[in-house]
């Protein structure tokens, strides 16, 4: 069967395949951010400030609506749907309540997050193990870790580091990758201690990273510009230098491949782009093809 992939967008969700491109209607004309799937239900943040799920063969529905802050990025777990927002605040949905979680308020560190621009940090991307601990990217304010469902919390990494994704490894506890913009952050005793690996990259700025199988994937740029962005594959494990990807792909992306718009599920990778292109790979990222074109900007991928 081919992959679909679900891609969001400034105006909307959409379903891409090689076939083309089909818009979720019940969210079209509306930016989604972010989306994530939790077993057989997927959920979306829609224009920053409602939570919408669907479960496999049904229809998308509102589940709740954020007030005060912008939601941001979002990861399921077994206590709940984790929220992050801007002005870095974390809210958690369970049994149809969405609530703040107020330990996240008392982070050890917390008054030093900022931003080089001058605005309060924001919550980046959110993570969870398979032991259920909780990573939580705040952008810049390091990576912080729950492992005890959020009811307490506790700084891993530096946070002039500037990680701008965390994703721990789905089936390997204690694997934890940080995009950033230092380099790749390796962690594999559960965020205690941490490596960066940059051999192979022609810049040291990353901003997104991705587990296919026995490969991991980052994007890297020369900075926040964005100028001569490209994706890179190395093996999960050993000290191999990354390898650019080529073949299928552009010389180099006009801007910076984002945050969660770089994500893979068995062998297949996606990239998403703020042109509104999509690329994706059937063979952890050796070869790529355009799935689709035309576009708005892409906020998120997620392939199935």
């Amino acid at each position: 069967m081919e992959p679909r992939v679900l891609v969001g967008t400034d105006d909307g969700l959409w379903e891409v395949g090689h076939g083309g491109s089909v818009a979720v209607e019940a969210l079209a004309g509306q930016p989604v951010t972010a989306i994530a799937r939790e077993g057989g239900r997927t959920w979306a943040i829609v224009g920053g400030t409602s939570i919408w799920a669907v479960d496999a063969g049904r229809r998308w529905r509102l589940r709740a609506s954020v007030e005060g802050w912008s939601a941001t990025s979002l990861a399921p777990a077994s206590s709940g749907l984790f929220i992050g927002t801007e002005e870095a605040h974390l809210l958690r949905l369970a049994r149809g309540r969405l609530e703040p979680v107020e330990t996240f308020e008392a982070v050890q560190g917390r008054e030093t997050w900022y931003t080089p621009w001058g605005d309060p940090a924001d919550v980046r991307s959110i993570t969870v193990d398979p032991t259920g601990t909780l990573f939580v990217n705040v952008h810049v304010g390091g990576v912080v870790r729950s492992r005890d469902e959020g009811r307490s919390w506790a700084p891993t990494l530096d946070i002039e580091v500037d990680v701008h994704q965390v994703l721990a490894h789905p089936a390997r506890p204690g694997l934890v990758l940080a995009a950033a913009a230092v380099g790749l952050g390796v962690s594999r005793d559960g965020g205690a201690s941490w490596d960066v690996a940059t051999a192979g990259l022609h810049a040291r700025y990353l901003r997104a990273v991705a587990v296919s199988g026995e490969v991991l994937l980052v994007t890297a740029s020369t900075g926040p510009g964005g100028r001569r962005a490209a994706v890179y594959r190395r093996p999960l494990d050993g000290e191999a230098p990354f390898e650019r990807c080529r073949t299928g792909l552009p010389e180099w992306f006009r801007d910076n491949v984002d945050t969660a718009c770089l994500a893979a599920a068995g062998s297949t990778v996606v990239v998403g782009t703020a042109d509104g292109e999509v690329f994706m790979s059937l063979d952890t990222g050796v070869t790529w093809s355009l799935a689709a074109k035309g576009l708005s900007a892409v906020h998120c991928v997620l392939p199935s």
